[in-house]
């Protein structure tokens, strides 16, 4: 881990020099205007921006949060992002209405998460996300916010998630399996240290994120060398970078699309949204050294702590499973 500012910012512009590489290299354009990557190992390629359910489900109206959802469809977001847990399951179902018409379903990369730890609760809560999205696999599924150091035990355990999850996709109800969480980059280590794996991992890259508990640097590395597809969040730290710190949206997501990830989950609520996220997915270029060490300085003093990343500090996230699950 680096010890100074001069060995932090040269490893930061290292992975940036990697991320640089690795878009030359794998990233394609579409006629869409929005690139995709591919995602890990799978052979998938998705958009390089994907279209958030906890934020979309937010929008009151539910035919303009469906005529969003549609309209990112139309424009190249491929990749779509839900949870079991999103809303008490409103926000399922709300993608599910808006994926049901035209193939749309099929015009996706459906992503969802489950709470469980342990297999006599993961079954059902599959069965739950694919009737309330309406449909009879998800692309890809993850373990719901790893938070905790028993997280990945009871997950591994002989009655754990893990074998409910790989027998519904063998089932071809789902096709690939990852994890996800926000709190702290020593529970996705844990994770990391079992023998499986994973297709995809889910954490924030941030020019935050890059001070404090920092994902991208203490992750990121081991995914890149296991070729495990990253998929980006929390790039406005809930919109508290642009708020707080001046940096614009535009640079905020250029930053983490910078980074090695294959896609970066965006928190959409309007259709002012919609179009600036499409804008800047389309006219991305990666960013130089110079603007990195600016961005980095710029965020510096105000992420030490933590208290601009409250999704790391404070117990946030999807607590389903301490409440219901038992050994």
């Amino acid at each position: 881990m680096p010890n100074t500012r001069r060995d932090f910012l040269k490893y930061l512009i290292g992975g940036l020099t990697l991320g640089s590489s690795y878009i030359q290299a794998k990233q394609k354009a579409s006629p869409s205007g929005i690139p995709t990557r591919p995602l890990g190992k799978t052979g998938e390629q998705i958009s390089i921006i994907g279209l958030g359910g906890h934020t979309i489900a937010k929008i009151r109206r539910e035919t303009e949060a469906i005529g969003i959802m549609h309209e990112a469809i139309d424009n190249g977001i491929t990749f779509f992002d839900n949870s079991w847990d999103y809303h008490r399951g409103k926000a399922e179902v709300l993608m599910g209405k808006a994926l049901a018409t035209d193939a749309r379903r099929d015009r996706v990369f459906l992503m969802s998460k489950i709470c469980a730890r342990l297999a006599k609760d993961t079954t059902p809560q599959i069965e739950e996300s694919l009737q309330r999205l309406q449909t009879d696999r998800l692309d890809l599924l993850l373990f719901h916010g790893i938070k905790r150091d028993q997280d990945a035990d009871l997950i591994f355990s002989d009655k754990g998630a893990l074998r409910a999850v790989q027998k519904a996709q063998q089932a071809g109800k789902i096709r690939y399996i990852g994890f996800s969480g926000h709190a702290d980059p020593r529970f996705h280590l844990r994770m990391m240290q079992h023998n499986f794996d994973f297709d995809a991992i889910l954490m924030p890259i941030s020019v935050l994120d890059a001070h404090y508990r920092s994902f991208q640097k203490e992750v990121l590395p081991d995914c890149i060398k296991k070729d495990i597809g990253v998929l980006g969040m929390k790039a406005l730290s809930v919109g508290t970078i642009p708020e707080v710190l001046g940096i614009n949206a535009t640079l905020c997501r250029n930053y983490a699309l910078s980074m090695p990830i294959s896609s970066l989950l965006c928190g959409i609520q309007s259709r002012e949204d919609l179009i600036q996220d499409i804008n800047i997915a389309r006219n991305f270029q990666p960013l130089n050294n110079s603007q990195v060490k600016e961005l980095l300085k710029l965020s510096e003093k105000h992420a030490s702590d933590g208290r601009y990343e409250r999704y790391k500090t404070r117990d946030a996230g999807c607590n389903w499973h301490v409440r219901n699950s038992k050994t």
